[in-house]
């Protein structure tokens, strides 16, 4: 009888189960993977944040490589059949499965001891090994199991490890832990005597890329494709755009709001990378919000935002109201403690997938002199990761985002009870924080720090930038998301005055395109002069 494991073998109805709901089709993955067998970079170690489709992937390749069953029904219509390489490896090897979030939660449930988390994962192996072949029952070690079992099967293993630094993030205080654990990564795959023998090739997934510091040597043969450097794999990682209108088709979604609140990641080459996870809620239920809530990942948010790293607070302000940040990522040394630079926490933001990142190449010098640098940069890529930040900003205790927060509640109620002079007290006030951005030499510059001190309406708000209207672009839009509240129409102005930047909103009749909103709409003109340093408002409010 052919044997059907929970780790050795486990089959394909996990893969089954998910192409009978609705599966975009990410197989062609698997040729990547072909390629790779029985060559140097047999070993990759594939990083995406949580709900990316991690366990979806894992699943798919045990159905693909798994010998123990016939696959071809469930690939034969997926990209991955056209391949060269579709016949010459599917279905044609021992796998290793191993959850190992799944193995670590029966683990505590059970209430057992964590540190002897790689014991239990050998013992789990080696025991469906001999089950399978019972001849094996004299040997006791799980990695002579495996020698020996591929001799007798005459088929060597795809290993498959989900999850695989979990506990690197989850047993962080205990050493002896992640020491054993990775012993045992280091005995599979750094062993001279049997990785050649019993690998064929290994796929690894996280949320973490490879610690730097040398600690996780046990993995360092791994070619690595994280968030931040995902090469082939980049396209592979979430919902493409394409991939996100047949969902909507199929379901009757709407897309544009799709966009809106699961769009916004740029992964390698690739733009406009949806959370996959919160496009199929949405598209199932109907309701467009935040899905972080159901995902452990969320309630280390307060916590990370939080920290006193210098300078990070302004940072994590700025990224609310809507900016860009330039970051550091080479500090980073791949875990979730040690922090030295506030460009570290934003770097793990992003493998949480909380922060989306781009990379920018600048080109300087001409010829023989010609050279580059890249610059990376961090930013809240829709409006279901920008509401829980502003959820964070609600609970929060730190002194900076606090006196923010405090300050743009007064200034929003001010602004919309036509409070001239304390809205522009109010700009100046906060302009002269030390966290705010201060460096004014433009007109942009002014419209940066309007939407720092409006941070307040993140939550309440949606905030549009240069919106059309007949006869021009108004600055900066807050259209309510409660009918009772009233839009904001602002205006900016740079050494001329606030009643001109009133008269610009009248003269392009801005508010008409507007005129379907049911509460009021507060025109507000802010002007700065560069040799006073100060702003100056004027603010008329169109009744409706």
């Amino acid at each position: 009888m052919i044997h059907i494991g929970k780790f050795l073998n486990p089959g394909n109805r996990g893969f089954e189960k998910i192409i009978n709901g609705y599966y975009v089709d990410k197989s062609g993955m698997i040729a990547l993977i072909n390629n790779r067998i029985d060559t140097e970079d047999s070993l990759i170690c594939v990083s995406r944040p949580r709900r990316f489709g991690k366990s979806y992937a894992a699943k798919m390749l045990c159905a693909y490589y798994d010998h123990t069953c016939d696959s071809h029904k469930l690939f034969d219509e997926y990209e991955i059949s056209s391949d060269c390489t579709y016949e010459d490896n599917i279905n044609k090897y021992n796998v290793i499965y191993i959850d190992v979030a799944s193995f670590m939660s029966e683990i505590k449930r059970q209430k057992n001891n964590l540190t002897d988390i790689a014991n239990d994962i050998a013992f789990a192996v080696r025991k469906e090994l001999v089950e399978d072949k019972p001849e094996l029952a004299y040997i006791e070690s799980v990695s002579d199991c495996l020698l020996e079992y591929v001799k007798l099967s005459e088929c060597r293993f795809i290993f498959i490890i989900d999850e695989w630094d979990v506990v690197i993030r989850e047993v962080k205080g205990d050493r002896d832990a992640q020491s054993g654990y990775l012993d045992l990564l280091r005995e599979w795959f750094k062993n001279g005597n049997l990785t050649h023998e019993v690998v064929a090739a290994a796929y690894m997934t996280g949320i973490l890329p490879i610690k730097k510091d040398g600690s996780q040597s046990a993995i360092s043969d791994f070619k690595e494709f994280s968030v931040l450097e995902p090469g082939e794999f980049a396209k592979y990682t979430g919902f493409l755009e394409e991939d996100v209108k047949k969902i909507c088709d199929k379901y009757q979604a709407n897309f544009n709001k799709m966009k809106k609140w699961y769009d916004g990641y740029t992964v390698g080459e690739v733009e406009s990378v949806y959370n996959p996870y919160s496009v199929l809620c949405a598209s199932k239920s109907g309701k467009y919000k935040s899905y972080w809530r159901q995902t452990s990942a969320a309630d280390n948010l307060l916590s990370y935002i939080e920290m006193d790293e210098d300078g990070l607070q302004g940072d994590i302000a700025q990224l609310i109201a809507g900016e860009t940040i330039e970051i550091d990522s080479s500090s980073f040394n791949n875990d979730v403690t040690g922090f030295k630079l506030k460009d570290d926490v934003l770097t793990l933001l992003v493998h949480l997938g909380y922060l989306a990142y781009e990379q920018k190449v600048e080109v300087f010098g001409e010829g023989e002199d010609e050279d580059e640098i890249i610059r990376e940069f961090v930013y809240i890529p829709n409006d279901e990761v920008r509401l829980e930040f502003s959820n964070i900003l609600k609970i929060t205790k730190h002194e900076v985002l606090t006196e923010l927060l405090s300050a743009s509640k007064k200034l929003l109620q001010d602004t919309i009870n036509g409070n001239e002079e304390a809205v522009a007290k109010a700009i100046d006030e906060i302009r002269q924080m030390n966290y705010a951005p201060t460096y004014y030499n433009n007109e942009q510059a002014l419209r940066y720090v309007i939407k720092f001190a409006y941070i307040v309406c993140v939550d309440n708000y949606m905030k549009i930038e240069e919106l059309p209207s007949g006869k021009g672009i108004a600055d900066v839009v807050f259209i309510p998301r409660r009918a009772v509240d009233p839009v904001l129409v602002i205006e900016l102005k740079w050494n001329k005055t606030e009643t001109a930047a009133i008269k610009q909103i009248k003269d392009k009749q801005y508010p008409k395109i507007l005129k379907n909103q049911k509460g009021n709409i507060v025109l507000v003109g802010i002007n700065y002069d560069e040799d006073n340093k100060l702003h100056s408002c004027k603010i008329e409010i169109v009744k409706k």
